[in-house]
């Protein structure tokens, strides 16, 4: 076997009712024994046994006679699932792995009111100068690369009022406070699916950062690299993107 070949169990009933549960998940509406037994190629009388014992542990339905869809239980084990589901857990290898490549800080942060918050990062005491954000600090959303992202996704009058709340006060002379230039950033930011800081929070600091979305498709988390400003490298985009694509899928997102 190479190892571009999938998986297979072996054990022959589990490989079948993993065939059947499939089967079940392509189809909207329930479905008779006969289409089971033709979609799966397996015998009626094999595909029938099989589909009463997974109904006994409420993997499947029977709505009417002779005919199945999925149980109620993968839904609960769904669930679990996904309340166990961390992003930091997930993000954590990924983001080593961008370290290892661009040997300056990689942020996880979060959206909390008008700010972001870092909630994990990684960096190395031996890689030199770093720009090392403290996990717990936050920053005004307008300033920050990631906080640019949850804005992007924002309604235009929603990203009004934010500029109404907060008055777009800046920290340096490259930050956006003025409306317009901050609602043709956001634009940018849509159209790319990456946002950036130019010095906006911290002169001397440059940041790049794309989004972490769950499996409803929401934004959950923004990933991003700040380094300074004369050593933020282009290349790293694409790389920041995949890594963020990388916790996406982890977490359930499909696009």
């Amino acid at each position: 076997m190479t190892s571009k070949e999938p998986l297979k169990p072996t054990i022959q009933v589990l490989e079948r009712s993993f065939a059947l549960l499939e089967m079940l998940a392509a189809q909207p509406e329930p479905v008779s024994l006969k289409e089971v037994s033709e979609r799966t190629g397996l015998h009626p009388s094999t595909a029938h046994r099989i589909l009463n014992d997974l109904a006994i542990g409420r993997f499947v339905d029977r709505p009417a006679a002779g005919t199945y869809r999925l149980g109620m239980r993968l839904l609960e084990l769904g669930n679990l699932v996904k309340a166990r589901l961390d992003v930091r857990e997930a993000a954590m290898g990924p983001m080593r792995e961008l370290h290892k490549v661009t040997h300056q800080p990689v942020n996880l942060s979060m959206r909390q009111g008008d700010e972001i918050v870092y909630i994990e990062r990684t960096y190395s005491e031996r890689s030199g100068m770093q720009v090392v954000r403290a996990i717990g600090g936050h920053a005004p959303l307008h300033l920050t690369s990631v906080g640019k992202l949850f804005l992007a996704h924002e309604d235009p009058a929603r990203v009004r009022a934010y500029a109404t709340r907060t008055g777009l006060t800046g920290h340096t002379r490259n930050s956006i406070t003025d409306l317009a230039r901050l609602e043709r950033e956001l634009a940018a930011v849509r159209s790319t699916g990456v946002a950036r800081d130019d010095e906006e929070l911290e002169l001397g600091v440059r940041c790049m950062a794309a989004g972490v979305f769950d499996d409803q498709g929401k934004l959950l988390a923004g990933l991003s690299i700040s380094a300074p400003a004369d050593r933020l490298e282009e290349s790293w985009l694409e790389r920041v993107k995949g890594t963020a694509a990388q916790i996406s899928l982890a977490l359930g997102y499909r696009g």
